[in-house]
Parts: structure tokens; sequence; C-alpha cells
């Protein structure tokens, strides 16, 4: 088999896919499609969140541009963070990958418990109940 010609194209999709598609990043984007929040109020609407994992996923989404934090003096200090034209062109894509992801849930689910029988040896992996099979240690 020939390999991919322009597989180095792939990296910029792969590296966007990994930011777009954190599970905060995804209850982040969806929040704020309704309009600009404080951080307080988001962290109430997302919950289970904390205040790192907030303050961290929300500094990867302004670098990259999907959000754009505004300060206003006052005291105390009030921010806001809201979509950024790009953020808001993120919606259709990051919906379509949800429907997408609710309507196959058991089927992916299925998958990786038949893949569990049918690999005994296997253990679970990083995501889920993905399973990855555990290579034999060599002597």
């Amino acid at each position: 088999m020939k390999p991919l010609e322009h597989s180095h194209d792939c990296r910029p999709v792969g590296e966007i896919l990994n930011q777009i598609g954190g599970k905060w990043t995804v209850l982040i984007i969806t929040r704020l499609a309704d309009g600009p929040m404080r951080f307080g109020e988001l962290k109430r609407m997302i919950g289970g969140i904390s205040q790192k994992m907030l303050t961290s996923t929300l500094r990867d989404l302004e670098r990259d541009g999907f959000v754009s934090r505004t300060v206003t003096p006052s005291i105390p200090p009030r921010v806001d963070y809201e979509l950024t034209e790009l953020g808001m062109d993120l919606r259709g894509p990051l919906a379509a990958i949800s429907e997408w992801a609710l309507r196959n849930r058991e089927r992916v689910i299925a998958a990786r418990e038949k893949f569990a029988e049918e690999n005994p040896d296997a253990r679970p992996g990083r995501i889920g109940r993905v399973a990855l099979i555990a290579a034999p240690r060599q002597p």
C-alpha cells in the first residue's frame, strides 16, 4: 500500500480537533453561543468544571481565536467572555458532530463491548471503555 502523499496536511486538522473535541470546550462553546457570560456565570451554567479547568480551557479558546475576553474596569473588575466570529462559525460543525455522537452512541458502546469480549487481554484505554490490547512482555 502506498503511503499518503499529503499525510503532513492531517496534522493541523488533528491539532484543531484535539482542541475543539474536548469535553469542556464543547460545553463552553455551546453556552457562549447564547451570548456573553461572566466567568462565574459560565462556571455555574456548565457545572462540574473546576475553576482551574475553566480558566485553562477559556485561555486555550482565546489563544485559538474562538473566544474573546473583555475586561471592564470596575470594582471588582468585570470580565466577560464571548464567541468571536470564528467561534460562532464553529457552532454548526460542533452541532453536527454532537448529533452524530448522540445518534451513534449505542453502536459505539456495542462495538467496544464486543471488542472487550473478543479480546480478554485488553485493558481499558483513556477514552471511556475503549480497549487497548496489552502487548505481552518479552523475556
